[in-house]
């Protein structure tokens, strides 16, 4: 059973993508709305985190696999500056979310083969969590992308 590895893929990624948030918070303070959400999107990020524990209890984590560098996803060490800095920090973050958001899809599949109603709990909270990340950073970037590629510097 592959479980163990997309399991330790998923906690691997929501650490990544909690540390990303806070540093394009930290990166941005600025702007208020990104400081705020993105603190508060790590702190959703670390939830599912825990709320994954139970699971991998359960049926343990894989941290390397076959192909190890093909199952990770680096954060972001720093953050840009400016409006076009803050547009690419809100794409990488998209990015980073993508990947969580389609671990839990594949988590899901696994979790309904095996019938595993506490796990499929936790993906349909989690999942639908991570979706609404996802929607609030296309959402962010909208908003971003005329000011940042249209308004000389």
């Amino acid at each position: 059973m592959k479980l163990p590895v997309y399991l330790g893929l998923l906690h691997r990624s929501e650490q990544t993508l909690a540390a990303s948030f806070r540093q394009v918070a930290e990166g941005h303070g600025a702007e208020p709305d990104v400081y705020h959400l993105c603190r508060s999107l790590a702190d959703q990020c670390e939830a599912h985190e825990q709320a994954l524990a139970p699971v991998v209890d359960r049926y343990g984590e894989v941290e390397e696999d076959d192909e190890p560098e093909r199952l990770h996803a680096d954060g972001l060490a720093e953050t840009r500056s400016g409006p076009v800095g803050l547009l690419r920090d809100l794409q990488d973050l998209y990015l980073l979310a993508s990947l969580v958001d389609i671990t839990w899809t594949a988590v899901k599949q696994a979790a309904q083969g095996l019938r595993d109603r506490e796990l499929i709990d936790v993906v349909e909270r989690c999942e639908g969590e991570t979706r609404t990340q996802l929607h609030w950073l296309s959402t962010r970037m909208k908003q971003a992308a005329p000011q940042a590629l249209l308004v000389a510097d």
